[in-house]
């Protein structure tokens, strides 16, 4: 493996970043620690989390980033790991964006963290009714009291990035470095095309969510009775599993024949190779999972797997 910069910041990641969407819902808090520290021993360091995760469980209120902030305490080890979150998704009040629930939501996401600074604070939805500029002079105010290190995005088109990118080089402000989008295999139109070569040209790094179309790609859902292996199996089948679909589990299949890696690694391969791509983002509810993801990230796909792999999901 080898360090990726990300975007024109000082921060570098392996090809590989823990999502945590899952902590404190389908991976209890103790689950979550063991994911964690097998994360962490495998030569990563990146997690990445939102304030609102995992909110959607009846009685759960940003449990990923308070369960976070207890390993990090429990292990001593905020020096040595990156923490990612989020601002802007609906904490009860809609998607905002505005300067002054960024001053306020960062001090509740530090104390949740148990930290007094965020290596990487990402926009998490676009906000319309919030001009782009108060935002992101808000952002500045927060890298000046160095509570925030450096900043991202996340769902933003070519249009608001190239928008922001403009906003930050004309005003002196701090600018997005990362692009958090849904991009893998099957679903690339979030990303690919004009987006694309706009972080390719401007220096932004993607780190993308969805990495496994959850968990299709992984190669568990191959018929429609296959939808009763997870809950959310039925949604995974109605999605992906199609002609599209099957063309792209056949092309993972012969790479694996020829390569012997197992499919979740093919996908997560073929994500980090694409250009402008630091990482993928992956999430994991077992230790087993964990060496599983990383297993991908080590993986070098040849240029003819890229190709067919490309070739299928078009």
């Amino acid at each position: 493996m080898s360090k990726r910069r990300l975007g024109r910041s000082d921060l570098f990641v392996e090809p590989l970043v823990l999502g945590t969407n899952a902590v404190g819902w389908t991976a209890d808090e103790a689950t979550s620690f063991r994911v964690f520290d097998a994360f962490v021993a495998e030569g990563f360091d990146a997690l990445d989390t939102a304030d609102s995760y995992s909110r959607w469980v009846p009685g759960n209120d940003s449990e990923s980033e308070k369960i976070i902030g207890r390993w990090m305490k429990a292990r001593g080890n905020r020096d040595r790991v990156q923490v990612f979150t989020k601002v802007g998704s609906d904490m009860g009040h809609g998607k905002d964006l505005s300067g002054k629930w960024i001053i306020e939501e960062v001090e509740n996401s530090l104390k949740r963290l148990q930290t007094d600074y965020i290596d990487l604070y990402q926009t998490h939805w676009p906000d319309p009714k919030t001009p782009q500029e108060e935002s992101l002079e808000a952002y500045g105010r927060l890298v000046q009291a160095g509570k925030v290190r450096f900043i991202g995005c996340s769902n933003f088109d070519a249009a608001l990035l190239g928008e922001a990118l403009e906003i930050s080089k004309a005003k002196g402000l701090p600018r997005y470095d990362t692009i958090q989008n849904e991009f893998n295999l099957y679903a690339r139109e979030k990303f690919e095309g004009a987006l694309q070569e706009l972080c390719v040209r401007e220096e932004v790094s993607g780190m993308h969510y969805y990495g496994l179309a959850s968990g299709f790609l992984s190669g568990k859902y191959r018929t429609a009775a296959d939808a009763g292996k997870s809950p959310r199996g039925g949604g995974v089948v109605g999605r992906y599993l199609n002609d599209k679909g099957l063309k792209i589990l056949a092309a993972m299949d012969a790479v694996s024949a020829r390569t012997g890696a197992a499919l979740v690694e093919i996908a997560l391969a073929w994500v980090a190779a694409q250009p402008g791509v630091a990482a993928p983002i992956a999430s994991a509810t077992s230790v087993e999972q964990v060496a599983s993801l990383a297993r991908g990230a080590r993986l070098t796909l040849s240029a003819a797997d890229l190709q067919q792999l490309d070739d299928a999901g078009r």
